[in-house]
């Protein structure tokens, strides 16, 4: 029986709508009293799993072969945990006008977590881009993030937002534990982890999803969300389109300027521009407990929406490549000799 694929056209990922539902299913039915113990308990184990998994999943030999293309990966990382955080820390001045002071502590969160892996190389490989450089890249970030999303919390947050010593000695225990266990079974372990690539898929989602419903089921039993207005929604809305597009935009051209060739501007893009749903979820559950609901709202927003604004620009790419390889024009030869990344662009 041929498999249910997604609609194409369709502008929503269907995680996201899955995510949405598990929101929706916590403002009716969050969990209390015994069941809210238990589902902290469970979240808190899915959490160590998944950062297992994700130590067993990554190559470290791959990893050191990455390194070669130092120079890109180091652009994607400044992106990251430089540009970023400074773009979350000049939005401080829309506080209390446009953000609320909860809301900004989500939206500086959100600009202190790692770069995605998954769509940074599915939106590099639509584009032509340079996908081996995509796929260090997001690994690079996911991991040096396991310690610098702390670190840097720890830095610009303080003790906001249930931020304390207490949590980075959680992130250690919950995150880096786990997640070195992982590497140091992947001898053993990582073949089969790498043959059921599907399942462990579902794990990982999964994980997510109890996450999502353990923070916002907090949230709606302490009453956060009268705290937050349509207005505000949409003011949050906007600073994040902006903080995007800023960093498109500086990702791209910075990459002109540091003279990359074309399929390394687009794996800079891509892999510099967004961030990481899945490793942003846990940490902010470890970091502000009880306030995560209003913590991963920013994150869970702009992940959407670079998901929408990525797949137009790589369908841009695509055709732009394209119409090099398929009409030549006088003077299109070096920019076709551009995009396969050997020169600079």
């Amino acid at each position: 029986m041929k498999r249910l694929q997604w609609p194409q056209w369709m502008p929503i990922d269907p995680y996201i709508l899955l995510l949405l539902g598990t929101v929706g299913l916590a403002a009716l039915f969050p969990a209390r009293g015994s069941a809210a113990d238990l589902a902290s308990g469970a979240s808190t184990a899915a959490v160590a799993l998944l950062f297992f998994l994700y130590g067993a999943r990554l190559s470290t030999r791959e990893a050191l072969d990455g390194l070669r293309h130092w120079r890109l990966h180091i652009t994607v990382l400044a992106g990251t945990f430089v540009v970023f955080p400074l773009l979350g820390l000049a939005a401080r001045g829309l506080v209390p006008v446009i953000l609320t002071h909860p809301l900004y502590q989500g939206l500086l969160f959100l600009t202190l977590v790692p770069s995605t892996v998954q769509s940074s190389i599915a939106f590099t490989s639509m584009a032509r881009g340079n996908v081996p450089a995509a796929i260090c890249a997001g690994s690079f970030s996911s991991l040096v993030g396991i310690i610098a999303t702390p670190l840097l919390a720890a830095s610009l947050l303080g003790g906001s937002g249930g931020f304390s010593a207490d949590s980075l000695l959680k992130i250690v225990l919950h995150l880096l534990v786990p997640f070195l266990a992982g590497q140091l079974l992947r001898r053993w372990i990582g073949g089969f982890v790498t043959r059921r690539k599907r399942v462990l898929a579902l794990v990982d989602r999964g994980s997510i999803l109890l996450v999502v419903y353990t923070a916002f089921g907090v949230g709606v039993v302490q009453g956060i969300w009268h705290q937050v207005s349509p207005a505000r929604l949409g003011g949050l809305v906007v600073v994040e389109a902006v903080i995007l597009a800023v960093m498109l935009l500086l990702t791209w051209y910075g990459g002109k300027a540091l003279r990359f060739g074309r399929a390394d501007r687009i794996a800079i893009q891509f892999a510099g521009s967004k961030k990481s749903l899945a490793a942003g979820l846990p940490m902010a559950s470890v970091l502000f407990g009880a306030q995560a609901a209003l913590a991963v709202l920013p994150l869970m927003l702009f992940h959407q929406m670079q998901l929408i604004v990525c797949a137009v620009i790589a369908k841009r790419r695509a055709r732009e490549a394209a119409g090099e390889v398929t009409a030549p024009r006088p003077g299109a030869v070096s920019r076709t000799v551009a995009g396969t990344g050997t020169r600079s662009g």
